[in-house]
């Protein structure tokens, strides 16, 4: 067990410690992140049923570009190693095969992320973009720390946070993403999918209760070539908004804690109305069309 006492801002706290894998998972359900908060305004019953059967979220294989990526433009975190010869296919991918899993697994029990010879290009040509960008560049050279840990207790409830960038002054963090599309419109529809902004205002509000107020940006690098780069924050609206839920989390895990009741979905017959993009296709199929009837 760490003696890294796990109160305020924390630095230099390693990830399988902060998440509470392996020797650390007392702390896996012993603290509310982000991940857990949303988790919970989805659903507590499943969030129970994860929490009871001790289902963490270990890294997977689909994370590994995202979190090499981390560790290149951060300067902190797991290092690759490119999957050796013999792991490859004839056409040059990845084998899926048991020695290639288990030579995977291998590498991630002792700290490393494997990636292929062409995901490692992806890697550096993300880093490359990040640092050409001159907001992002700005964001990342201010004295600072790379994957600062956060805690707090708030309402008798225990919460906790990783901040890819927590500079030492000024009032903007940094949170570093990977993403198919970087653009303006698609990440607003990434942050309210994910819950980027229940992640922001979790965050902010730990901040707060230490004393310190801060903002967030969003740095965003594309996971393709020319590894396009923005850099957005959220509007008034929409930081209220994850604000207020993620506050209902601890609320809803206070609730469901004090009753022992994690409830599911409403019990009740559910009456559904079309989603507006059906809504729209619909309009623009047959009510904007004149019919032709011969």
């Amino acid at each position: 067990m760490s003696a890294t006492k796990r109160e305020g801002i924390v630095y230099g706290l390693g990830e399988a410690e902060y998440h509470g894998f392996g020797a650390h998972k007392q702390y896996r359900y012993a603290e509310m992140s982000s991940t857990h908060a949303k988790a919970l305004l989805k659903s507590p019953a499943k969030y129970h049923y994860a929490r009871v059967n001790g289902i963490s979220q270990e890294p997977k294989a689909s994370f590994d570009v995202g979190t090499a990526a981390h560790t290149a433009i951060l300067g902190v975190g797991a290092k690759t190693v490119v999957y050796p010869k013999e792991h490859w296919t004839p056409s040059g991918n990845v084998s899926t095969g048991a020695k290639t899993v288990a030579w995977a697994k291998e590498q991630r029990d002792a700290g490393f992320v494997p990636v292929s010879e062409e995901q490692e290009r992806d890697v550096t040509g993300m880093k490359e973009a990040v640092l050409a960008h001159p907001i992002a560049r700005h964001l990342l050279e201010r004295a600072g720390h790379s994957e600062v840990s956060i805690f707090d207790e708030y309402l008798g409830v225990k919460r906790r946070g990783r901040f890819d960038y927590l500079p030492d002054g000024g009032d903007v963090a940094v949170d570093l993403k990977t993403a198919a599309d970087a653009s303006p419109n698609e990440f607003k529809y990434a942050a309210a999918k994910y819950g980027y902004h229940i992640q922001r205002g979790h965050y902010l509000h730990i901040m707060h209760q230490l004393g310190r107020d801060l903002d967030m940006r969003f740095i965003v690098v594309e996971k393709n070539a020319p590894y396009l780069v923005a850099v957005h924050c959220l509007d008034d609206q929409f930081a209220e908004m994850g604000e207020a839920e993620a506050l209902e989390a601890v609320d809803t895990y206070r609730r469901c804690m004090d009753s022992g009741v994690w409830p599911g979905y409403e019990e009740k017959l559910h009456i559904l109305p079309p989603p507006m993009g059906a809504v729209y296709d619909y309009a623009d199929r047959y009510e904007t069309e004149e019919i032709q009837v011969a």
